[in-house]
C-alpha cells in the first residue's frame, strides 16, 4: 500500500463533499498538472490510502483521510465541453487526463493545518512543505503519514 495526499478547494469540493456521495465515493477529476496526472494514472492503486486537503483557504490543511477504490481511467470532464476541465486536445482516442475514484474514510475532528505541519521536523522532507510546490496530488512516505495520523488523534 503506497499513501498520497490529494488537495481541493473547499469551495470547489471539500471533505464534507465526499462524505455525503453515494457509498461516499466519487471520482477525483480535473487534474491538470502533468506530474499530479502521472502519480494517478502510473503510481496510485487500488487500496491505497490518502490525505484529504483544503487549499486555498483560510486555513490550509490535512483534513480527513480516504481511499482509492478504483485505479485510473480517463478523465471524462476534459471531453466535457461544459466542464472547466474541459480540455480540447483531449479525445476518447487519446486521453490526456485521468482520474481515480476515492471513498471518505474519515473526517478528522481537528484540521492539522498546513502551518502546524511545518513546525515538525519529522515532515521537513515531506513534499507538500518544499518551497514552490504546487502539486495537488502528491506522494507521502509511510512515516510522514504515521506522524500526520498521530497528529490527528491529538
Amino acid at each position: 500500500m503506497r499513501f498520497w495526499l490529494m488537495k481541493s478547494e473547499p469551495s470547489t469540493y471539500n471533505i464534507d463533499t465526499l462524505s455525503q456521495a453515494p457509498k461516499q465515493t466519487d471520482h477525483w477529476e480535473g487534474v491538470r498538472n502533468y506530474q499530479a496526472r502521472n502519480f494517478m494514472r502510473d503510481d496510485m492503486k487500488k487500496g491505497d490510502h490518502a490525505f484529504f486537503y483544503h487549499s486555498n483557504c483560510e486555513t490550509p490543511g490535512i483534513v480527513g483521510k480516504m481511499e482509492i477504490v478504483r485505479e485510473s481511467t480517463p478523465d471524462f470532464s476534459a471531453l466535457d465541453p461544459e466542464s472547466p476541465y474541459y480540455d480540447p486536445k483531449s479525445t476518447e482516442q487519446n486521453p490526456r487526463w485521468f482520474m481515480v475514484s476515492v471513498r471518505f474514510l474519515e473526517k478528522f475532528t481537528h484540521p492539522i493545518a498546513l502551518h502546524t505541519l511545518k513546525n515538525y521536523s519529522a515532515l521537513h522532507q515531506m513534499i507538500l512543505l518544499k518551497p514552490g510546490n504546487r502539486l495537488s496530488v502528491m506522494p507521502v512516505t509511510p512515516a510522514e503519514w504515521q506522524f500526520i495520523l498521530n497528529l490527528s488523534k491529538e
